[in-house]
């Protein structure tokens, strides 16, 4: 993204975009790729065993996907807008194969390692599938195939639980990795076939520094908050990456502003409403995450406990999968209310039913039906924010930063859930109860990140007040109304 002049690259005469088969085709590439986040869940524990290594070098399996998707999501959303998104989407979409593939044949931990970091590569697909959907649809359809296409996200996370533990519990854990590459190359014969290449395009030369200095910063940062609770919070460690996050990101950002044709446009970032959205997705992703780091573990501890209900990890997976399909079937309900009042107040909406179904977790937790109820409604909320997020995005850039811009949305929200995901493991690994020889996390401490959910979750609410009304509304209500998205944006910014 960046302020010097653009070129817009365009084919032929114009001809009506195939579109009737994008949405379900870029939704199903979403659902693949967050299940592929979400199958190694079932053999997190019989890593060490299945690699021969310790639990601590097994848990970079995890690591590196993480670490992967930080780096590549807003890279591939640059490389998209430059190059084409449909053609970073298959390169995306490959590296998950590739991956799957690497991962499926692998004994031992590095080829596991260098699997599960190509397959967090392709965590771009989501950020590029609504940014060539605001290239290829027309206005009256954009709304409600932006909110269908972030759906994915949640769908396939709760969708992949059951499934991985029935693969898991059936078959051997290669399986796993096999599946997601099936599936893989089902997602990218499709797009191959239905998704016609966006012409909208900036050309120029791809910032190989900053693409390295954005890199190392949040390698860095990314991996204090990941491993810090093994490490130590106040470890050399720790503290030293940390301290060099913020080093090189401020370095990054000086470069960032003086270069030509930057990675990541930071005046554009800067703009109110691209930066307050951005602040309000990093809450929203640790709101949506603290759901999935609560309600499998209460679900199978054992009924000894008091608290917890003995269930199969299957049988976990069942009760968070209403959630997915919850937030698959909001999707056209988030889109008219913003249709109607603006993406601001569906975002803020999304924000308080999340916080609603935190609250009513908190309040319920002694039956499965509990559980199947919170996340419901946990899971239409998230459904509101997530169709909400990139149409405030999308109203605020130009059509030929779409890609890069959608893509740090989606790396902020990657980074409240690692927030989550931390903090969480602090409150439940301070927070115990005997039973027998072992300290599990007591029914108080899974209360307390329920409540820091919801707190998360009000956080996004009051954040997202602050989002300002674009200006020049006549002007864009005018060109949408005439299938105009991009120039309506323009018009919005005016």
């Amino acid at each position: 993204m960046s302020d010097a002049p653009e070129r817009s690259v365009t084919t032929g005469a114009a001809e009506p975009p195939r579109t009737g088969a994008v949405v379900p085709v870029l939704a199903l590439s979403g659902i693949v790729v967050s299940l592929m986040q979400t199958l190694v869940i079932p053999i997190v524990g019989q890593l060490p065993q299945y690699l021969n290594a310790s639990a601590s070098d097994t848990a970079w399996a995890i690591t590196a996907t993480l670490l992967a998707a930080a780096v590549a999501t807003p890279m591939m959303g640059r490389l998209g807008d430059m190059y084409g998104k449909r053609r970073m989407l298959l390169v995306s979409m490959a590296m998950l194969v590739v991956g799957s593939v690497v991962a499926g044949f692998s004994d031992t931990l590095t080829p596991m390692i260098v699997g599960r970091a190509l397959q967090g590569l392709s965590s771009g697909v989501i950020p590029l599938g609504i940014s060539i959907l605001r290239d290829e649809l027309p206005a009256e359809k954009l709304g409600s195939a932006t909110a269908m296409i972030s759906a994915s996200l949640g769908v396939g996370g709760a969708l992949g639980l059951p499934i991985a533990a029935l693969i898991a519990d059936n078959f051997d854990w290669h399986a796993l990795f096999w599946t997601s590459a099936a599936l893989g190359v089902v997602a990218l014969v499709l797009v191959v076939a239905l998704v016609p290449e966006s012409k909208v395009r900036t050309g120029g030369r791809f910032d190989l520094v900053g693409a390295a200095g954005m890199a190392a910063g949040l390698i860095c940062l990314l991996l204090a908050i990941s491993k810090g609770g093994d490490w130590g919070w106040s470890s050399g460690t720790t503290l030293g990456l940390f301290a060099a996050s913020v080093v090189v990101l401020i370095a990054w950002g000086f470069f960032e502003l003086r270069t030509e044709r930057p990675l990541v446009d930071l005046r554009t970032t800067a703009r109110p409403q691209v930066l307050v959205t951005n602040l309000a997705s990093v809450a929203i992703g640790f709101a949506m995450f603290s759901m999935s780091l609560v309600i499998p573990q209460v679900l199978q501890l054992p009924e000894q406990t008091g608290y917890g209900l003995g269930q199969s990890l299957l049988s976990a997976g069942l009760v968070m999968a209403p959630s997915g399909l919850v937030m698959m079937a909001l999707a056209p309900v988030s889109a008219l209310v913003s249709r109607a009042r603006g993406p601001k107040v569906t975002l803020m909406i999304g924000a308080l039913i999340v916080a609603a179904g935190y609250g009513l977790n908190v309040a319920l937790m002694s039956e499965v039906w509990h559980f199947v109820l919170a996340s419901c409604v946990i899971g239409a909320g998230i459904g509101f924010c997530y169709g909400a997020m990139p149409t405030l995005i999308m109203g605020a850039v130009p059509a030929s930063e779409t890609g890069a811009a959608n893509s740090l949305n989606t790396l902020m929200r990657s980074i409240g859930t690692s927030v989550a995901s931390a903090v969480a493991g602090v409150v439940l690994a301070q927070m115990t109860t005997q039973f027998g020889p072992y300290a599990l996390p007591s029914e108080d401490a899974f209360r307390t990140v329920l409540a820091l959910g919801a707190g998360a979750a009000l956080l996004g609410f009051v954040v997202a007040a602050f989002i300002p009304k674009q200006r020049g509304s006549a002007e864009a209500k005018a060109l949408l109304a005439e299938g105009g998205a991009p120039e309506a944006a323009e018009a919005a910014k005016a």
